[in-house]
C-alpha cells in the first residue's frame, strides 16, 4: 500500500514547478496499479528500471481537479481493510482525473520494452 500512497499523493499534489520525474513516476505507478493490477513491489521495480535508463520524460498536463478523494478522506478511514479500500478509491479517483495523459504514460512504458530482433 505504501507505494500506492506515494504515487497517489505525488500525482494529486503535483505542480508545474515540480521536477517532471515526480509526476511521471506517480502516474506510471497509478497506471500500473489501477489498470494492470501490479503490486507495489512490481511498481517499484519498474520505477527502478526507468531510473536506470533515464528516458526523456514526456510533458504531462496537470488537471485543475485531481480526483474526488483526498488524503484527508484516506486518513479518516479506520486502519486496516477500510483504509485499504479508501486508498484504492483514492488511486482510482486520481488516475481518472489524469485520464487525458493515459496514452502518454502507456507510450512511455512501451518505449522501454525490449525490442525484438528479426
Amino acid at each position: 500500500m505504501h507505494q500506492y500512497v506515494v504515487d497517489a499523493y505525488g500525482a494529486q499534489t503535483a505542480s508545474a514547478s515540480d521536477k517532471p520525474i515526480r509526476l511521471v513516476f506517480a502516474l506510471i505507478g497509478l497506471y500500473l496499479h489501477v489498470e494492470l493490477g501490479c503490486s507495489g513491489k512490481q511498481v517499484q521495480r519498474i520505477h527502478a528500471k526507468l531510473a536506470q535508463r533515464k528516458p526523456p520524460l514526456p510533458q504531462i498536463s496537470i488537471p485543475a481537479s485531481r480526483g474526488t478523494v483526498s488524503i484527508a478522506d484516506v486518513l479518516k478511514a479506520q486502519p486496516g481493510p477500510e483504509r485499504d479500500r479508501k486508498i484504492e478509491d483514492w488511486c482510482k479517483s486520481i488516475w481518472a482525473a489524469y485520464d487525458h495523459n493515459r496514452n502518454t504514460i502507456v507510450d512511455l512504458l512501451g518505449s522501454l520494452a525490449p525490442q525484438k530482433t528479426k
